[in-house]
């Protein structure tokens, strides 16, 4: 029986590290060089934290597995979790450990603009094989925001401490964004590749399965062993569209040829286009070509 293990405050991420006690309840920067081995767990056993979490690896350790798959810890591989989510870890291999994490809870952000903002950073929700791979000079830019996050958290607590350190996680993120901006153009030629495959897969589904019901963004990510906020990341950089964008795009086109060249009702579309309620169908058509599947008959 797999044992699951909660992490829910700073105390305990300590603790569990072998730190000393925290000096900020919300928020902890650990240095992996100077943590003590941690401690022998049952095999299968997972992690579920309630923090954000973001770390920096300069050196090979024990592999840690999210999602589908491990973390290959190239020198400056960067990677962010967001909380609830599940990582194991696999004791076999004992390389020294290097690099840093930084967790914060989400009390931290919640009376800022940052508390929404994060929502739309999809990084936190990336697989294993889509971690952030940071150059020299962009491994310097993170370490030091960083090193102001450190130091502000440990000097005494103030009115405007919380205003500083979540100004500078905001400062942290926008980096991590704009350097999954320069990884997505400078893997341009493996995009383009991704993206062949996934209109590939798209054309396929509206040829043959249909009838099964809408496609999800989370079919087309798993045929192309990616995470779905990848993807449509992805798709957004390489197109301007997310995945869901490109999915109702091909509802409509198929939409227009059904309502301009057959009887079927509207109900009869809707359901031949793998939609369970018509209502939705209609919503879905109106709000993408601003008239009613009616509407659009009748006008062309």
């Amino acid at each position: 029986m797999n044992h699951i293990i909660k992490v829910e405050s700073i105390s305990q991420i300590h603790d569990y590290m072998g730190y000393d006690k925290p000096k900020h309840p919300l928020v902890t920067i650990v240095d992996f060089g100077e943590m003590t081995e941690l401690p022998e767990m049952e095999e299968g056993t997972k992690v579920v934290s309630s923090f954000y979490f973001i770390a920096l690896k300069t050196g090979l350790t024990s592999p840690i597995k999210y999602g589908r798959g491990y973390y290959d810890f190239e020198e400056g591989t960067l990677y962010a979790m967001a909380p609830e989510q599940v990582m194991s870890l696999d004791y076999e291999s004992k390389a020294e450990m290097q690099g840093w994490g930084l967790y914060f809870h989400p009390d931290l952000i919640r009376p800022y603009p940052l508390n929404e903002k994060i929502k739309n950073y999809g990084f936190f929700s990336y697989e294993n094989n889509e971690a952030l791979h940071l150059s020299d000079k962009e491994k310097e830019t993170i370490t030091s925001v960083i090193e102001k996050i450190k130091e502000e958290y440990e000097a005494n607590i103030d009115e405007f401490s919380q205003d500083v350190l979540v100004a500078n996680i905001d400062l942290l993120l926008s980096y991590i964004q704009r350097y999954y901006s320069r990884q997505f153009l400078t893997r341009k030629t493996q995009n383009s590749d991704m993206l062949t495959r996934f209109e590939g897969l798209l054309r396929q589904y509206f040829e043959t399965k249909l009838k099964e019901g809408l496609p999800l963004v989370s079919y087309f990510a798993e045929s192309l062993n990616i995470s779905a906020s990848y993807l449509s990341d992805l798709l957004k950089k390489e197109t301007g569209k997310t995945a869901q964008e490109h999915i109702h795009y091909q509802i409509i086109e198929k939409a227009k040829n059904l309502l301009l060249n057959t009887n079927a009702t509207i109900s009869e579309i809707s359901y031949d286009l793998g939609f369970e309620y018509p209502q939705y169908f209609s919503k879905i058509f109106k709000k993408k070509t601003g008239l009613s599947p009616l509407e659009f008959r009748t006008l062309n």
